[in-house]
């Protein structure tokens, strides 16, 4: 019944999600090219504001618990789990204040209105997988930007979403990286659940009612940390409100002993 439900829903959503990212993006346009770097920084927010309200038309709810004052007074590093799209609006609205920039695959660059071209013009980073060099050219060129600003960059250690809600363990040549590298950074720490629900069908019918949360943890500094004992750290920052972690975790030790 609820799957029945799902699909006249799920036709309102994508229609309403369509026309959003199609108006956005002259508007991000116009903004970027007549006013600059904030103008269309805040269009890239009110996109974002607007296809949550979009997921409300799905009886999604979000949460975004964040107790923590972040001044932008450094870079920062934000660590999240990954379970889906729509991981990213919450973030990029919430926490707005703090710029949040993103590492994404080059395909992404082109061919999806207003997302792509946020992420060619919104000071992002687009990495071709298959060209090591132009990777690491391109994660450099936004290091270098975020040490200058303050801004922060978003990063999924998982490497590719939980399509159960199950983490995956963090890959660390991505974060040891910008921990080398950006070593007066903050880490925020953010912990997701539930957002794989939301496409537990897969693209169409998109769930129903589903509760969508974020948690902010407290930050940690990069300096005097050893890059690898930090992995660590914010990984079990991050995934300790999972049991199915801990259950994981324990079975692993059993079996050592």
């Amino acid at each position: 019944m609820r799957k029945f439900f799902a699909y006249p829903l799920s036709v309102i959503f994508y229609l309403a999600f369509g026309l959003t990212i199609v108006v956005f993006h002259p508007v991000q346009w116009v903004c970027y090219n007549w006013f600059g770097y904030q103008a269309h920084k805040k269009s890239v927010d009110y996109l974002n504001f607007t296809i949550m309200r979009c997921l409300n038309l799905l009886g999604t709810r979000f949460t975004f618990n964040n107790p923590y004052t972040i001044e932008r007074d450094q870079p920062i590093i934000i660590v999240a789990n990954h379970q889906g799209q729509w991981d990213i609006p919450s973030i990029i609205w919430h926490m707005r204040r703090l710029h949040p920039k993103f590492i994404s695959k080059i395909e992404l660059g082109k061919g999806i209105p207003s997302i792509s071209y946020n992420l060619r013009k919104g000071g992002s980073a687009l990495i071709d997988r298959k060209d090591k060099r132009q990777s690491i050219m391109a994660i450099r060129d936004l290091i270098k930007t975020l040490n200058k600003t303050n801004r922060s960059v978003v990063i999924f250690p998982e490497g590719t979403r939980s399509k159960d809600g199950v983490p995956k363990d963090f890959a660390t040549g991505g974060l040891i990286t910008l921990f080398k590298f950006m070593p007066d950074a903050i880490i925020v720490p953010v912990t997701i659940h539930n957002s794989w629900k939301l496409m537990r069908w897969g693209g169409f019918p998109q769930d129903i009612g589903v509760h969508v949360s974020h948690t902010v943890h407290e930050p940690i500094k990069v300096a005097g940390k050893n890059p690898e004992e930090l992995v660590k750290q914010v990984q079990d920052s991050v995934l300790a409100d999972f049991p199915e972690v801990r259950t994981h975790k324990l079975r692993s030790n059993s079996l050592k002993t």
